[in-house]
C-alpha cells in the first residue's frame, strides 16, 4: 500500500525558506513520477515540481523556477522540496503525490496521480 507523508510546512515571511519533504513506502519507488502540487484556498491544484525517479529529470511551474528545487534520495525513498525566496502566492496547501509511470515526461495533471499525501500548510506573509 503506497504511503506519502509530508513535512516541514509552516509559516514564514516573503523571503524566507522552508523545506518539504515527503516520505514515501509501500513501493519499490523505480520508474515512478513523483511530484510537488498545491492548492491555494478557492483555486484548482496546480502542479509546483515533478521529478522521474528513475533518472532524476526535473520539470518546475513557470512561477517557481529559480526559487523552488525539487530533489529525492532514492535510498530513504524520500521526495524533497526547497523553497527560497518565498512570495504570499506561494500561500497554499503542498502535497506530496506519486504515479507509476514509464516515462521521464511526467504527468503535469493532478488527475493523472492517484496516491497523495495529507498535505502541509505553508503560509508566506508580507
Amino acid at each position: 500500500q503506497v504511503q506519502l507523508v509530508e513535512s516541514g510546512g509552516g509559516s514564514v515571511q516573503a523571503g524566507g525558506s522552508l523545506r518539504l519533504s515527503c516520505a514515501a513506502s509501500g513501493f519499490t519507488y523505480s520508474n515512478y513520477c513523483m511530484g510537488w502540487f498545491r492548492q491555494a484556498a478557492g483555486k484548482e491544484r496546480e502542479r509546483v515540481a515533478t521529478i522521474y525517479t528513475g533518472d532524476g529529470i526535473t520539470y518546475y511551474a513557470d512561477s517557481v523556477k529559480g526559487r523552488f528545487t525539487i530533489s529525492q534520495d532514492n535510498a530513504k525513498k524520500t521526495l524533497y522540496l526547497q523553497m527560497n525566496s518565498l512570495k504570499p502566492d506561494d500561500t497554499a496547501m503542498y502535497y506530496c503525490a506519486a504515479e507509476r509511470w514509464y516515462s521521464p515526461s511526467c504527468s503535469l495533471h493532478y488527475y493523472d496521480y492517484s496516491h497523495w499525501g495529507q498535505g502541509t500548510q505553508v503560509t508566506v506573509s508580507s
